[in-house]
């Protein structure tokens, strides 16, 4: 698609403007990126959970699944049948609550393949599936994105008309640094942060409910005051979400301590 340009307020230059139009068939309400400044702290959980929850409030919701070489979220509801096409585009296939979903392991004829893919290719992939993709009428369009802040998130807050991000992040070392990492990129691009959700927050004893720091005592809550964003969900370790994932139920599961993330997108 050519690019597109916008008169500058500043004096009514163009400058740039590189967002794609939806697939003609699709109607998204909005568009959620669902981001983190590092891997490994359960953003695509967080996605997921953000997605049923949406669900579960009568909305229609998809997920992009933009780790276009770490894709997990197929996996994570159960579908292995490969998304299918015709002349309007491609459709994405349906988890068993509703949630639709957009993943390069769909158009894979082998999940363990690799996606040896330079960084371009990714990006333009990752454009496709807002294109190319038949959502239909949807109301929450949630990017679950790569770690980082790489040359596919600026592809997708350079591209997608995305209406606010929502940060993941765990309580491990070096996290306010990381967070302000994500929080600035956002905040660069226009893109309005939602609010943090902290995952493996803690972990309850199941005998005598203490909870326990099992990465370390928590600094979210000053991380998100320096910041000005609220604090949206604190995520325990949960052995049963662990294992609906891995088993292909995660459709199943109703994540509360997302609650005020949700409230967050269903306010947009």
């Amino acid at each position: 698609m050519a690019e597109q340009t916008e008169n500058n307020q500043n004096g009514g230059e163009q400058t740039p403007d590189f967002r794609v139009q939806e697939n003609a068939f699709s109607n998204i309400g909005h568009v959620i990126a669902v981001i983190s400044g590092k891997g490994g702290v359960g953003k695509s959980m967080i996605t997921a959970s953000l997605a049923n929850a949406m669900t579960l409030t009568g909305h229609t919701a998809g997920i992009l699944d933009a780790d276009v070489t770490g894709p997990s979220i197929p996996k994570m509801y159960g579908i292995t049948k490969q998304a299918e096409s015709d002349g309007n585009g491609i459709y994405p296939p349906t988890a068993a609550n509703g949630v639709e979903i957009m993943s390069t392991n769909l158009l894979l004829p082998n999940e363990e393949e690799p996606v040896l893919w330079r960084g371009p290719i990714i990006a333009g992939m990752v454009k496709q599936f807002y294109t190319d993709v038949v959502w239909g009428p949807l109301d929450f369009l949630l990017v679950d994105m790569p770690p980082g802040t790489g040359d596919v998130p600026l592809t997708v807050f350079q591209s997608l008309p995305v209406d606010g991000a929502v940060i993941v992040t765990s309580p491990q070392d070096l996290v306010r640094m990381i967070v302000a990492k994500a929080y600035r990129m956002a905040e660069m691009m226009h893109i309005p942060v939602l609010g943090l959700v902290e995952n493996y927050s803690y972990m309850e004893c199941p005998h005598c409910g203490e909870k326990i720091s099992v990465f370390g005592e928590s600094h979210i809550d000053e991380i998100a005051a320096d910041l000005h964003i609220p604090v949206l969900g604190k995520v325990p370790i949960r052995p049963d979400f662990v294992s609906a994932a891995d088993e292909g139920r995660f459709a199943e599961i109703n994540n509360t301590f997302v609650g005020d993330a949700a409230e967050a997108l269903l306010k947009l």
